[in-house]
């Protein structure tokens, strides 16, 4: 009987003894679960603020460089406008010069055509003449008197060929100098009519209410063709020959020239 007791003593504290072992196990493979899961998502947050840190210094390194790239475009376009700018200014400046230039060129030319005037007046070969030798020189135009007879047509012809016209009247300045020439029988650079005029009186209306196409009229027919006698205004029969006074613009006055013709001590 007391060994039975013994021995199931010895079974109880052996079961006992096992059943504190298999819970110290379940409990040991608890806590270290759990450790390992706090472990894991401390792990991920780390890396998560690692990715996000990583982010932002990407984020914070193109805002950089962006905000740089712009302070850069912004001093190139200063850079820019201000360029233009002094462009602009420079161009003003030039035209403002030219201009300048102009108005002094042109008032250095009316002073040496006035010189050349009053030299010309005195000597009326003088070598500032605008005007070929033997010519008259009045305002704009030179006056060149042909030798001989000839018919209208041919009189066309031959100032055609001094790079000339026939006598012609412009403006009224123009007609007082020729009124002032007391010209007989020169052709006129006015158009052949077919009709007969006997006379009327000088005037540059009468050249300007027509277009003068001298050289392309056939004259084999009885046309009219003007001459000047004094101041007045005749028709002839276009082949009769009559005087030739051709007609040209004048050139420029050169003003080395006129330097070069003033007498020394004059300036």
């Amino acid at each position: 009987m007391p060994e039975e007791t013994v021995y199931a003593d010895l079974k109880f504290q052996d079961s006992h003894k096992k059943e504190e072992t298999q819970k110290s196990d379940k409990c040991g493979r608890k806590v270290s679960s759990a450790a390992s899961h706090s472990q894991h998502k401390t792990v991920m947050i780390l890396t998560l603020l690692c990715l996000l840190l990583f982010i932002g210094v990407v984020i914070l390194g193109v805002y950089t460089t962006l905000e740089s790239e712009m302070i850069k475009s912004n001093q190139l376009q200063s850079i820019k406008e201000e360029l233009q700018r002094n462009v602009s200014l420079q161009l003003m400046e030039n035209l403002n010069n030219s201009k300048k230039i102009k108005k002094l060129s042109a008032m250095l030319q009316n002073i040496a055509t006035q010189l050349c005037q009053e030299l010309y007046n005195k000597n009326p070969e003088h070598k500032c003449k605008p005007c070929p030798k033997g010519s008259q020189w009045y305002k704009n135009s030179c006056y060149s008197e042909a030798n001989g007879y000839k018919t209208w047509q041919e009189s066309v012809k031959f100032c055609s060929s001094q790079n000339a016209s026939l006598l012609k009247v412009k403006n009224k300045d123009e007609l007082e100098f020729i009124k002032s020439k007391k010209l007989q029988d020169y052709w006129l650079a006015l158009s052949p009519r077919k009709d007969h005029v006997y006379y009327e009186a000088l005037s540059e209306k009468m050249f300007l209410s027509e277009w003068f196409e001298g050289s392309k009229y056939d004259l084999n027919r009885m046309m009219y063709c003007r001459y000047i006698d004094r101041v007045y205004v005749y028709s002839a029969d276009c082949t009769i020959k009559k005087k030739i006074m051709c007609e040209k613009t004048a050139s420029k006055v050169q003003v080395e020239s006129v330097l070069n013709g003033l007498p020394d001590g004059s300036l």
